[in-house]
């Protein structure tokens, strides 16, 4: 069947090509001009450096109704299957700005893909952006001129495994010094997910492979507004609030053999589960330019507040014999971030420019779990609180010499954490330590089309708030998914060079990481029980050559991303397998036909991932998408994404001398329509935010 709309597919757009080539031009004679338009096609992909910047306002990608689908499509990005994170290949999770502001998934998935101008993946990015993360996505939005309003209604239907439906309204409004904006999207989703797991402990003499289903159905609603006044040319204030509500209703099915010693067990566990996840955020900006000494002050205020709760009612069937309740699970974790921030920033004569500025955040959070057990009849009660708090502040000098762009910065920061369960005397965890962060980059422009790159990063980064909780989600008897309170942050020291050819770059990067964090399995002899969580490894280093190649010819446009990585990860607990060189391809293939039809094909994959502890199986991934305007305000575009049903994700690896061989399969096959109408214009707007909490993309 697959094939088959295939051809069919394929058919239609050959006709429709056909039909734009033979098709006469109207009054190409006229006796008078009465008009002369320059035009210049835009091109979707450009890089330098190895930093790839998309057009998005001018190509396919703006008719992808979700940001979180967008950044899927990009090259290096990946997106996980639960949509929760985000990450660049060879850089591992990055940092999200929107113009210029930090922030979170759920902010993300607030903004309007039609507000989208730009998205830049920046590989270097220098101390401006914090010492979190390795890499930066910087998302700019496009702005107009003139007093007007601007109006977006969407509709997408997308068929996956079940029918998801995302509705979007987008507003804009700009009058004199006043600029307001607001959104709202109502989705109702329906994810389906299933994943086995096929592990043995030889000194328990336990083999056990369970294999999982979980049919979720979720409702969202995200909305936001904003105001920007304009005080004068140089000084603005600006407020604005963004939330995502979110409630889920998701049986799980368990199906577990399990073999201990000389007794089998076949076990079918079925769990009745809902939830909510609730997130707001808000923050307040003033900007001033202080003229006597020509330097642009900002100051800013943020707080955010999540807030998720999570209720499972779990029974068990032994042996086909008949269900029997085990557990009643309430489980509930609350954080909230409070943050203020000052910068300075003075530029100089000689186009050098200095920043200094500083920062608090303060983070608390809750997690509280009820956990009542049928067999024993007693009732587990737990209250955990972690606290957090962060001193920063940086300086940055950049400009140019001669031929050389320069860009040195130093950020140190103070940390204090304290983690502490209700019922013990003593915290738990009690940390207090200061970091340093140099940056350093410098650009040496060998002619106009060619120039060499160095570049010297040490990052840091943090676990997300939730993963520091206490929290577990019961799989079967046997298995548990954990949280970790005692993870520690990873420090992760960089050096790359890069060589820049007209638009074409080639990069050279060698990083090593201290504590990075990955699963490791836990067995409990006692209770029979395997615990699965995350944990700091030793260490990890890796060697990533970036090619990136573009090619443009008449209505096609090529870009090209083809990456060679060789990763070792080092852990005493872990067994060594190998560590061998591995490829990332990335293709994506834009076709301007007459008629304002597009047409995107595009694919990316990755051959077998040797790291050393863990070896996962190569994947390829295609994408197709036909994009049509209809009289002006109407755009609609069909998408088919992995259109050959690549969707198994498989991983090895032997931790605590328990082996194991995981299976994962992701919802991903998927054909969508997408229909916008838009109206109204604004050409020009002044709507400007800075976030103020660099912690934020933890607040999840």
């Amino acid at each position: 069947m697959p094939l088959k709309i295939l051809i069919v597919i394929i058919l239609f757009l050959l006709s429709l090509f056909a039909n734009a080539q033979n098709e006469k031009p109207k009054d190409s004679i006229s006796n008078h001009l009465k008009e002369v338009v320059i035009s210049r096609n835009k091109k979707t992909f450009t890089n330098s450096n190895g930093n790839i910047k998309v057009d998005v306002a001018n190509s396919i990608y703006n008719s992808i109704p979700n940001p979180v689908d967008l950044l899927a499509k990009l090259p290096a990005v990946q997106v996980s299957s639960d949509r929760e994170k985000v990450t660049v290949v060879g850089k591992g999770t990055p940092l999200i700005y929107i113009d210029n502001q930090k922030v979170t998934m759920n902010d993300l998935n607030a903004l309007a893909v039609a507000d989208i101008k730009t998205i830049e993946i920046i590989q270097n990015p220098s101390s401006k952006y914090e010492a979190e993360g390795r890499a930066v996505i910087l998302i700019t939005r496009k702005f107009s001129k003139k007093d007007s309003f601007r109006t977006e209604v969407s509709e997408t239907a997308s068929f996956k495994k079940n029918f998801n439906n995302y509705l979007g309204f987008n507003s804009s409004f700009k009058k004199n010094k006043i600029e307001w904006k607001v959104n709202f999207n109502y989705n109702r989703l329906n994810p389906w997910e299933n994943h086995s797991i096929d592990y043995q402990i030889p000194a328990a003499e336990i083999a056990s492979i369970y294999d999982v289903t979980a049919s979720t159905k979720r409702k969202q609603y995200i909305f936001g507004g904003g105001l920007f006044y304009r005080i004068n040319e140089d000084d603005y204030f600006s407020f604005n609030v963004n939330s995502k509500l979110q409630s889920d209703m998701f049986p799980i099915n368990t199906i577990t053999d399990n073999k201990n010693k000389d007794e089998v067990n076949n076990v079918v566990t079925y769990s009745d589960n809902n939830g909510q996840k609730n997130f707001v955020n808000s923050f307040l900006n003033y900007s001033k330019k202080i003229k006597a000494i020509n330097t642009q002050f900002f100051s800013g205020f943020q707080y955010s507040d999540f807030n998720q709760t999570s209720w499972s009612q779990v029974q068990n069937n032994f042996n086909e014999t008949e269900f029997e309740l085990a557990q009643n699970r309430n489980q509930k974790f609350k954080v909230n971030v409070f943050s203020g921030r000052i910068d300075l920033e003075k530029k100089f004569k000689n186009e050098m420019k200095l920043e200094v500025g500083g920062l608090y955040s303060s983070a608390k959070s809750k997690s509280d779990i009820d956990i009542y057990d049928y067999k024993t009849n007693e009732d587990e009660i737990s209250h955990y609180d972690f606290k957090e708090q962060n001193l920063a502040a940086y300086t940055q000098l950049s400009g140019k010499i001669k031929k050389v762009n320069f860009s040195v910065g130093l950020r140190v920061e103070n940390t204090n954490v304290n983690g502490k369960f209700k019922t013990d005397l003593l915290p738990l965890i009690d940390k207090n330590y200061t970091n340093f962060f140099p940056k350093a980059q410098f650009t040496y422009a060998i002619d106009s089309t060619k120039s060499i790159n160095v570049n010297y990063a040490k990052s840091i980064s943090r676990p997300n708030y939730s993963s520091l909780s206490q929290g577990a989600t019961y799989i079967n008897p046997y298995f548990l998914y954990s949280r970790n309170v005692f993870l520690d942050p990873t420090i992760i020291n960089e050096i790359s060079s890069s060589f820049q050819y007209h638009d074409k770059s080639v990069k050279l990067s060698y990083y090593q990481n201290k504590n990075p964090v990955y699963n490791s399995f836990f067995f409990d002899n006692e209770q029979n029980i395997m615990t699965f969580k995350d944990v700091n490894f030793d260490k990890e280093w890796g060697l990533n050559l970036d090619f990136e190649v573009p090619f443009t010819y008449k209505f096609w446009t090529m870009n090209n991303s083809v990456i060679f990585i060789l990763e070792k990860i080092e852990d005493a607990s872990a067994v060594f397998l190998s560590s061998k060189p591995y490829l990332y391809f990335y293709s994506n293939n834009e076709f301007k036909l007459p008629k304002d039809y597009n047409i995107m094909i595009g694919w990316w994959g990755a051959t077998t991932q040797y790291k050393g502890v863990f070896e996962r199986n190569p994947r390829f991934v295609f994408d197709m998408a036909l994009s049509k305007k209809f009289f002006k305000n109407w755009n609609c575009t069909l998408s088919w994404n992995n259109v050959f049903k690549n969707v198994i994700e498989k991983e090895e690896f032997t931790i605590n001398n328990i082996s194991s061989k995981a299976r994962y399969v992701v919802d991903a096959h998927e054909v969508s329509i997408a229909i916008k109408y838009s109206f109204g214009k604004i050409k020009e707007s002044q709507f400007k935010e800075k976030n103020i909490d660099e912690n934020e993309n933890r607040v999840r």
